[in-house]
């Protein structure tokens, strides 16, 4: 059996990307990075239940570098769900199209990322933080940066689709860096869709900057390929009299590992993180939070909800941190799960670490089943086996749903979740 070392997948794959002339202070740092530390090896306590090193191992050397695919309008159209207005952001294998977009430039400004404008890259999510982010930094071709300005109220959400096809296998590298300035407040909506099955691996970095009193909101919906190999992390910085609630709603991919980090940087700032993984088959979804607290009177509220069939795997992994400075902080967690089969498995670890003394926080998890006497209730009163069944789990997946702040993308969601549960379970 061939041994998987620290860093040798990482070498494969910083192999594939030798000419990235662009960003070569972050990418110099990233790669020492990656050789001292590697990829997680398999039993590497934050990647326990989540093996990718070892997944990559398996098809790496078939993959190479993304290279956009054939998109057109009537593509793009198909995919941009009813009633949205708002500006559209085409990114194709990673790589942004501004051909296929559409961008008024209304209160905000939108550019592909330039060396000299390099700025703040990587100073929120950082290098040693996790070993994917250095990946993505020593790998990524294109990256664009979201500025909204001070005092600017964006009426309609700005709407990131991603289409993603594999050939044979590609690396896709999306890089995202998001400003938000004092007293403004946006929504983004984020979709990913697979244009065929093939295999690929998506490695993707997003980092945000919520200003003072600025209150972001931020959808994604995951429908990756049932061969994907995906790593999100998602970090913002969050200042002071500041909100930014974050929804993401997960249905397919082979292994899927989404990290989202919120600091709480000051004062006043509030933090929301709500999540739906809809499992079926042998697909994967690890969710690891990190919430971090570091001054007084604070906030931030943590929903997730997992329904598994198959033999499916679930995994969230939820750390609140209360930092001796963070008196007063109000802190909520909460992981509930249901399965629909007995080979279905979810390790479910929500976590404390408080030093402060004067709180209010709690946490807590619960895996079961369908509430028989509900379904039986249902059924008496003429409702189908299966429709009854579809009832309950509607209103289990609702509470998260309900989060979505954009009426129009709640609705697409919903349907998506809606013929998942009516024809999947």
């Amino acid at each position: 059996m061939t041994t998987i070392t620290k860093n040798k997948i990482a070498d494969q794959i910083l192999g594939l990307h030798p000419n990235l002339n662009k960003y070569q202070e972050i990418r110099k740092n990233s790669k020492a990075f990656l050789q001292d530390a590697g990829l997680p090896a398999p039993k590497e306590e934050e990647y326990k239940f989540t093996a990718i090193s070892k997944k990559l191992d398996q098809v790496i050397k078939n993959f190479g570098p993304a290279h956009p695919a054939d998109l057109d309008q009537e593509l793009v159209q198909k995919e941009v769900f009813e009633g949205f207005e708002g500006d559209l952001l085409i990114f194709n294998n990673g790589i942004y199209q501004s051909e296929l977009s559409r961008f008024t430039g209304q209160d905000y400004t939108f550019k592909v990322l330039e060396l000299e404008e390099e700025g703040e890259l990587g100073k929120i999510a950082k290098t040693e933080k996790d070993p994917f982010v250095a990946l993505n930094n020593a790998t990524f071709r294109s990256g664009v940066s979201i500025h909204v300005g001070r005092n600017k109220q964006i009426e309609k959400p700005i709407f990131l689709l991603f289409f993603n096809q594999a050939n044979k296998g590609e690396i896709i590298t999306p890089r995202l860096y998001i400003q938000v300035e004092d007293n403004a407040e946006v929504t983004f909506l984020e979709n990913t869709v697979s244009l065929n099955d093939a295999p690929y691996f998506s490695n993707m970095v997003t980092e945000i900057k919520v200003a003072q009193n600025a209150h972001v909101h931020y959808s994604r919906l995951q429908a990756e390929s049932r061969k994907a190999i995906v790593v999100n992390n998602f970090e913002t910085d969050i200042h002071r009299d500041a909100t930014f609630t974050s929804s993401v709603i997960s249905l397919s991919g082979d292994m899927v590992r989404n990290n989202l980090t919120l600091n709480l940087l000051d004062s006043g700032c509030e933090g929301n993180m709500y999540g739906l993984y809809l499992l079926n088959g042998k697909t994967h979804v690890d969710n690891h939070t990190n919430v971090d607290h570091t001054k007084p009177h604070a906030e931030s509220n943590e929903l997730y909800k997992g329904i598994l069939a198959d033999q499916s795997r679930g995994v969230f992994n939820g750390k609140i941190f209360v930092r001796q400075d963070a008196q007063k902080t109000n802190a909520f967690q909460q992981n509930n799960n249901i399965l629909l089969s007995e080979d279905a498995t979810v390790n479910t670890k929500p976590q404390l670490e408080i030093w402060a003394d004067d709180v209010k926080c709690s946490h807590g998890c619960t895996t079961g089943q369908l509430d028989e006497e509900a379904l039986f209730y249902l059924q008496a009163r003429g409702l189908a086996k299966e429709q009854a069944k579809g009832l309950l789990l509607y209103a289990f997946a609702g509470e998260v749903l309900e989060k979505i702040s954009d009426d129009s993308f709640r609705e697409f969601v919903t349907i998506k979740v809606q013929e998942r549960l009516g024809s999947s379970f």
